[in-house]
């Protein structure tokens, strides 16, 4: 079907929208969290992206998850510009739970994610907590896959220096 010369795009449904805030709506928020000063305005810019999905305002892109992460960073970095200040990540706020209760040993990761270079704490977010592949990572960030692979890598050797761990693989 054409519209105006063009090839009609597919909008997502609500249940699509839906299917990927319970998928995806915590590790987005711990991704924006990671851009954002607190943890209100990660959650802000997260529900921003997802309200414009909603309302329909966005053709369903080739790789969901990678688009998701791409109008989450944007979304952080333009609240942080409204907020117009540069300020370090606090270590104090939470980003996330850890699994077995160890609060330690959340805040030692989140500090040591917080001291990575952006580039390389992006990578590790997609990876680890959304399972992305390096290819969905790379297209999402608009770099190759050796380039994501080689962030990766080296914060992946960065966080274990950090938290004390030896390289097993």
């Amino acid at each position: 079907m054409e519209q105006g010369g063009r090839l009609a795009q597919a909008k997502w449904n609500a249940a699509d929208i839906q299917r990927l805030y319970r998928h995806h709506g915590a590790a987005l928020v711990a991704y924006s969290r990671s851009f954002l000063p607190d943890a209100a305005a990660a959650e802000d810019a997260v529900h921003s992206v997802f309200l414009q999905l909603l309302r329909g305002h966005v053709a369903t892109p080739e790789s969901e998850v990678g688009y998701l992460y791409r109008a989450v960073k944007n979304a952080a970095l333009n609240a942080k510009r409204v907020v117009a200040r540069e300020t370090g990540i606090d270590s104090g706020e939470r980003w996330f739970a850890h699994r077995g209760g160890d609060v330690e040993a959340e805040l030692a990761l989140q500090k040591a994610l917080g001291e990575l270079p952006d580039e390389q704490r992006e990578v590790v977010m997609m990876r680890i907590w959304s399972g992305m592949t390096l290819e969905e990572i790379g297209a999402a960030t608009h770099v190759t896959l050796n380039t994501a692979d080689s962030r990766y890598r080296y914060a992946i050797e960065k966080l274990r220096k950090r938290l004390g761990r030896r390289s097993h693989d």
